[in-house]
């Protein structure tokens, strides 16, 4: 690994899977302490869909004491590991992603979320790369997010399907909503809102979708949905969770400051 700054360790892989040219997604994924969640992502993108679709791998780190580093050599095509005692935030995390990528389209996918539908994930993402298909008048695709129903229990499906129902209309009437655990930005886009809040310790998704609806507008498409691990969930219940989520949305909106002053890892 060499020095990228005074902050950040880089490894990248030699020699890469694919050229400069052939990278149309960039996927960053920001990790903390997670060897567990971390391989049943990663191992999903086999060389025919990196090909497929010109998908490059980055897994950016926030200093792990795990294995979650050593895991994301096995697999990913850049790994950019926090080296600093300060704590890193997540919103720092994906910018660092972001700075390292090559395409022209970003997809923050959470480690411990894996899309409903593989193919079709990301052939949604694909057409509106190529600037075709039903969303493309928007810069911002945010996944609906949803517990696997391997493990859903009458509260996932409660709380998820209102939430997401909440959202869907939100969208609709143009405010810039989604969750944070998956969404795909237009580069350019990207850079110039200037990337995410990097002080913000939690709702630097929600700010972030905010503030972009001064250039654009949010979709939310069933194509993009995601499950995601509910141990946040089954380790705090749902009211500690919401009542989190909307502080944190307020602070961030409001005094550009989250309430919560680190938002604390919970791991299987």
């Amino acid at each position: 690994m060499r020095q990228l700054s005074t902050d950040v360790l880089l490894w990248e892989r030699s020699p890469q899977r694919l050229r400069s040219e052939q990278v149309r997604i960039s996927v960053i994924i920001p990790t903390l302490e997670e060897e567990k969640a971390l391989p049943r992502l990663l191992a999903r993108f086999d060389d025919a869909t990196i090909e497929r679709f010109g998908i490059e791998l980055i897994v950016s780190d926030g200093g792990s004491k795990d294995a979650t580093a050593e895991i994301a050599r096995t697999h990913a095509d850049v790994v950019a590991v926090h080296a600093s005692a300060r704590r890193q935030t997540i919103a720092e995390g994906r910018n660092v992603g972001a700075r390292l990528a090559r395409g022209q389209t970003l997809v923050f996918l959470n480690a411990d979320c894996v899309p409903a539908n593989w193919q079709c994930f990301w052939q949604t993402i694909a057409e509106w790369t190529a600037e075709r298909g039903r969303y493309l008048r928007y810069g911002v695709l945010a996944g609906p997010v949803e517990v696997h129903p391997a493990e859903r229990r009458w509260s996932d499906r409660i709380v998820h399907g209102c939430f997401n129902a909440y959202l869907r209309l939100a969208a609709a009437a143009g405010l810039g909503v989604g969750r944070g655990e998956c969404h795909v930005v237009r580069r350019w886009l990207f850079e110039q809102a200037g990337g995410y809040a990097a002080s913000l310790a939690a709702g630097e998704d929600f700010e972030f979708l905010h503030r972009v609806r001064r250039w654009t507008r949010v979709a939310l498409p069933p194509e993009l949905r995601v499950y995601e691990s509910p141990r946040r969930y089954r380790r705090w219940g749902y009211r500690r969770i919401l009542w989190q989520w909307f502080l944190n949305w307020l602070g961030a909106l409001l005094v550009q400051q989250s309430i919560s002053r680190e938002w604390l890892p919970v791991r299987e």
